[in-house]
């Protein structure tokens, strides 16, 4: 008789989905070893060995409804950048950001729980390790961002994947949302304007630019109204609405926007944040070798 906790000592084996799992101890009348070598098989097991691998590839990827209100950003990891040119693994990115669309879940374990909208009877974690398993690499699904708006959600892809970002507006059109969606590409903003800008960040950054001046040799008496100048320099850098137009510098994105306002968005880098694993290539052949 096939158990749950049966099922759940393969799965932890294995790396496999609960349903393939349970699939094979049906056809091996419970016997885990058996069960362990018609995963191996079928090429199902072999995810639980790839998942210490670093994953810092893969895709940053967007979908917007087709009524342009709800949209999702996600990134999801492979280890090589090959794999990110592969179709089946684009597709299945492409699931997963109409997974987060459709579903709104709130948290990354809590989408992977979710029944798969895209292959039926099978959760987005047991499809994931399918992937895994066919695909030959570890991937993660990393993160992802959802917004939900009565306005207009656009999103843009840059350099086939490495960049996507998305954007709620208020008041735009579906041109003007796009031409954000670049600046915030190319441009990196943190903020949509100076009011999001953390009390503490903003003393920290005052701080640091009444120190350079001190350094310069100005009195301090003068300092305070020389970082107040610096400070705008720096709320051009890291607020959206202060920042340069990248189509046309001689303006403000906040000249361009005019009666439309920026609600949120999101940048996301592929591989940002991870600190990727360095190979001595001579060394890995030795390795092998031995």
């Amino acid at each position: 008789m096939v158990t749950a906790s049966l099922v759940k000592e393969l799965r932890e084996k294995t790396g496999a989905g609960m349903m393939d799992c349970k699939k094979v101890l049906t056809e091996t009348d419970g016997d885990i070893e058996k069960a362990i070598e018609l995963l191996r098989e079928r090429g199902i097991a072999k995810a639980a060995k790839k998942s210490g691998r670093i994953a810092a590839e893969g895709l940053v990827e967007a979908y917007v409804s087709e009524d342009g209100k709800v949209g999702a950003i996600v990134e999801v990891n492979s280890e090589t950048d090959f794999v990110g040119k592969n179709e089946e693994f684009k597709t299945f990115v492409m699931d997963v950001a109409k997974q987060v669309v459709k579903n709104n879940p709130a948290t990354v374990e809590e989408l992977l729980a979710q029944p798969s909208i895209a292959v039926e009877g099978k959760t987005v974690q047991e499809v994931l390790v399918e992937k895994i398993a066919t695909i030959g690499e570890n991937m993660t699904i990393r993160r992802f961002a959802r917004f939900e708006t009565d306005g207009l959600v656009e999103k843009y892809i840059h350099g086939d994947g490495k960049i996507a970002v998305l954007v709620n507006m208020k008041n735009g059109n579906k041109e003007l949302a796009k031409d954000i969606c670049m600046q915030i590409a190319a441009a990196r903003p943190e903020f949509v304007n100076r009011e999001q800008v953390p009390a503490d960040r903003l003393e920290k950054e005052k701080e640091i630019l009444k120190q350079q001046t001190i350094n310069e040799g100005k009195p301090e008496a003068i300092a305070e109204k020389i970082v107040m100048g610096r400070i705008n320099k720096f709320y051009e850098e890291v607020c959206l609405v202060d920042q340069e137009f990248v189509k046309d510098p001689s303006v403000k994105v906040s000249q361009i926007l005019k009666d439309a306002e920026v609600v949120e968005f999101a940048r996301f880098e592929k591989g940002e944040g991870i600190e990727k694993k360095e190979e001595n290539f001579a060394e890995e052949v030795m390795k092998q070798l031995k």
